[in-house]
């Protein structure tokens, strides 16, 4: 561990997946830290473990092996109320559906976000949401959202409790080039206030504006 905590570490991660007889080596010995203001993209082809690793560093999957430390904290092989608990207070995520309820406008879905938190401090919702050029969109539902609304609406749920790190799988997968580079600035912009980004992508345009590439293939890290 470097003098400064680790947003996020992991060490020798494992993580198998059985059917049957069939085994697959999802993650395969993966170590990798992420640190405050670090901006890192995982890359690799469909298979090659992103979304496992990302989920595994989440504590919404457990690895069979290794560990996963947030914020200096231990993630991995704690009960589940703990993890929760733990994702709650220090991660952002930001998942290919975008994380809203249809349901509830975009402020309603930052403000359930914010109530989870252990120790809740009510904050304004507009400035994050002006930060992310989304303010007129507050009382909006999701289905009335264009695609690059969307996605910084979701980044907004993700950034609500002020988390250490922010984990994103695929967040620009859906959007045409304009809202693509909206939706990395806003990341950026968030890394240069110290936030840990961690986005899992096949995007060339996300790993040029990452400070950071980590290849994966065949559940190990290549480089």
């Amino acid at each position: 561990m470097d003098e400064v905590t680790a947003a996020v570490e992991a060490t020798t991660l494992y993580r198998f997946f059985r059917a049957g007889d069939e085994e697959t080596l999802a993650l395969r010995g993966v170590s990798m830290t992420l640190h405050p203001g670090e901006f890192v993209t995982v890359v690799g082809p469909s298979g090659s473990g992103k979304s496992t690793l990302l989920a595994c560093l989440a504590g919404i999957d457990e690895p069979d092996g290794g560990s996963v430390r947030v914020g200096g904290k231990r993630m991995s092989h704690q009960p589940e109320t703990v993890r929760a608990r733990l994702r709650a207070d220090e991660l952002g995520l930001l998942l290919q559906n975008r994380n809203l309820l249809p349901h509830l406008t975009v402020r309603q879905n930052i403000g359930l976000v914010q109530r989870i938190i252990k120790h809740p401090q009510p904050k304004s919702i507009m400035p994050l949401l002006d930060s992310l050029g989304i303010g007129n969109r507050a009382d909006a539902l999701p289905h009335d959202l264009s695609g690059g609304e969307l996605a910084r609406a979701g980044l907004a749920v993700a950034l609500a409790n002020d988390p250490i790190a922010v984990l994103a799988d695929e967040p620009t997968g859906e959007l045409d080039g304009t809202s693509e580079r909206e939706v990395l600035q806003a990341l950026k912009d968030r890394a240069a206030h110290g936030t840990a980004i961690l986005v899992a992508s096949h995007s060339s345009a996300v790993a040029d504006t990452s400070d950071r590439v980590i290849r994966l293939s065949d559940g190990r890290v290549t480089t």
